[in-house]
């Protein structure tokens, strides 16, 4: 069978593809003549399915949409609590290239306007890195997430250097400010070279499932970024990766999302999907227009939207069989922390055997909190002298201590 998903994807374009309003990005030199018919999608999923369409080989300069993942970078070279002492975390409501920084500590409001991305470029590595291995760390790292060598373009370098008169003056009164480590025009410059790389919709789909899948490959299956570090990228992209316009696209999308003046955006689906747009047709805010309306409407056809509520927490118990000496409860599904606690309330509610066999063949997985609380109820329970039994015949609850360095006896049924 050939899968529809393909389709689907072209059908998306299709119902945009009429759409001409908006301007390509003529304030760059090198991005005016982008070809304004361009149009291409690509998602992957969270177990590295790669699925496209439309212009997918097309390249472009990946602008802006560098910016969460150098963030990760420098948040990963420098530790989450010492780059919040020179980036805040929080949205400016201002367009990319507005200062917007905070008037007691003059830190910038966030990693995904001009001032504050050129201020993390320039933390990575470490304070007496030089401008070549601030753009070999990026350049390398973008590669691998998108899982192939990744190239800067040069003319767009140029073009966008001999026109970088805002992003310098921003580098200089960071610098005056005492935020900025190093020389105000190799951070500009290093910054530029990192917007400068080329990527395709396929790689964009790819770096941004890995965001997704908080931080593991989704090909190689190698975790490339800390799950706490994903955490607070994700964070700031949803309150602050599209500008000035975050708030109405969080409201009608409700994907955390970048876009770039080349005219891609990316978006990433915790727990599901990546996804990247390419069309150059820019609107005010420097959004691509046909590309925010093809998230629209992937957000409403796949329910994809992060605030959409689809119904409550199926049942975490799925059975409770009480026989003369033994109870057995199976349980089901993801266990979080509404889980467990519907466990547990079953648990208090039940008239118990001597014996109680929790089995957990049928659970996805244990949270750190579902983790904790059901060992917690077999704990309780031993405490009431019961004795505890597991079948776990996967391993979802690995050395399944309760807490005082005792275990569940293995019940093998």
């Amino acid at each position: 069978m050939r899968t529809p998903i393909p389709d689907y994807l072209t059908e998306i374009l299709d119902s945009v593809r009429d759409i001409k309003d908006g301007e390509v990005a003529d304030y760059i030199p090198a991005l005016k003549d982008a070809d304004p018919n361009l149009l291409g999608i690509a998602m992957t999923t969270a177990e590295g399915h790669t699925y496209s369409a439309g212009d997918v080989e097309a390249e472009f300069s990946i602008q802006s949409m560098s910016k969460p993942f150098a963030y990760a970078a420098t948040l990963t070279d420098r530790g989450i609590d010492f780059v919040e002492t020179k980036i805040d975390v929080e949205p400016s409501g201002d367009a990319f290239n507005d200062l917007s920084i905070e008037e007691d500590t003059k830190r910038p409001k966030n990693a995904m306007i001009n001032a504050g991305a050129i201020l993390a470029h320039q933390m990575l590595i470490g304070e007496d890195a030089t401008m070549q291995e601030r753009v070999d760390r990026v350049t390398d790292f973008f590669s691998a997430l998108a899982g192939r060598k990744l190239t800067m373009d040069k003319e767009v370098f140029q073009s966008e250097m001999d026109h970088s008169h805002r992003n310098l003056a921003f580098a200089h009164m960071l610098t005056s400010y005492g935020m900025m480590e190093g020389k105000a025009h190799e951070a500009v410059a290093g910054y530029t070279a990192q917007c400068s790389i080329l990527v395709n919709v396929q790689d964009i789909a790819m770096m941004s499932a890995t965001l997704a899948t908080g931080g593991v490959h989704p090909v190689t299956g190698e975790r490339v970024i800390k799950r706490s570090v994903v955490r607070h990228v994700l964070s700031v992209m949803a309150s602050s990766g599209m500008y000035d316009s975050a708030g109405e696209w969080f409201t009608d999308v409700g994907i955390p999302a970048k876009s770039g003046v080349a005219g891609g955006i990316l978006g990433a689906i915790p727990g599901q999907l990546g996804v990247g747009v390419f069309s150059p047709l820019l609107d005010s805010h420097g959004n691509s227009v046909r590309g925010v309306e093809v998230f629209k409407r992937m957000s409403s056809d796949m329910s994809m939207h992060m605030m959409e509520v689809d119904g409550v927490v199926s049942r975490s118990v799925r059975t409770l069989n009480t026989g003369d000496d033994t109870s057995i409860v199976t349980l089901q599904g993801s266990f979080t922390f509404n889980a467990a606690e519907s466990l547990l309330y079953r648990l208090e509610n039940e008239k118990l055997s001597s014996k109680v066999v929790f089995d957990v063949s049928r659970v996805e997985r244990f949270t750190g909190v579902g983790r904790r609380m059901t060992l917690e109820a077999m704990r309780r329970l031993c405490a009431e002298g019961k004795q505890v039994g597991l079948a776990d015949p996967e391993g979802v609850l690995p050395k399944p201590d309760m807490g005082d360095g005792t275990y569940p006896f293995e019940y093998c049924g």
